[in-house]
């Protein structure tokens, strides 16, 4: 009996200590910032990226929507400026090419013509040394504005086939004259013949007239 009221004691005075009851662990005092709050301080500190100050260094996620617009339209710009300097790049080539470089332009006819021209030896008899002879456009007054083009007509005929008509003005230390060039490209073919290569020139000491110094099937003199 004694000790049953022992027992009983001892667990009043367990519920009546001052420890009864106290937390074990308690929770911190600071609450936790959250991520949106992080950013919008991030971004409240730094300047706001625009499309004409936007140098990249500022990533995606941390862009808000406003500014991640206006980077997508910068690199919209850009990428614009890149294609149309590409379609420029490959539209001058293209013209290189068919004007320049390819064996039917127009450069390359007038450069064969010339070179049959200055390598005949009736023409070296008429206006001298061939590597004298020089080609030109239409004749000017100003000696700085021979490196005019050469006068030159594409047409076709009703069978389809091409013709180029071309002349230019040739002058030697002895004579001058002008070349007419005749040239035929058939439908099939991807390059030009010759149907008439002629050079006229005008003696400087008879004043007279020579016609029809022809190099392709034709009769010179």
């Amino acid at each position: 009996m004694r000790l049953a009221r022992e027992l009983v004691t001892w667990q009043l005075c367990s519920l009546r200590s001052p420890h009864a009851g106290r937390a074990i662990f308690s929770a911190p005092s600071h609450a936790y910032t959250s991520q949106s709050s992080v950013r919008g301080a991030a971004t409240a500190k730094r300047k706001q990226v625009t499309v004409v100050n936007d140098d990249g260094r500022v990533t995606w996620g941390d862009l808000s929507a406003r500014e991640k617009a206006a980077r997508t339209t910068q690199k919209t710009f850009h990428l614009g400026i890149v294609l149309t300097g590409l379609v420029m790049t490959g539209g001058v080539a293209y013209l290189l090419y068919t004007e320049v470089f390819a064996s039917d332009s127009r450069t390359s006819v007038f450069n064969r013509a010339f070179d049959e021209i200055r390598a005949s030896p009736r023409v070296i008899e008429a206006l001298g040394p061939g590597n004298k002879i020089i080609a030109f456009g239409e004749p000017t007054s100003n000696r700085w504005a021979r490196a005019r083009p050469i006068a030159s007509t594409v047409k076709k005929d009703r069978s389809g086939r091409e013709h180029l008509l071309m002349h230019f003005n040739v002058q030697g230390p002895r004579d001058s004259g002008i070349v007419n060039v005749h040239m035929v490209k058939n439908a099939e073919s991807s390059e030009y013949e010759y149907k008439y290569l002629s050079l006229d020139v005008k003696d400087v000491e008879n004043k007279e007239k020579k016609k029809g110094f022809r190099l392709f099937g034709a009769q010179w003199g």
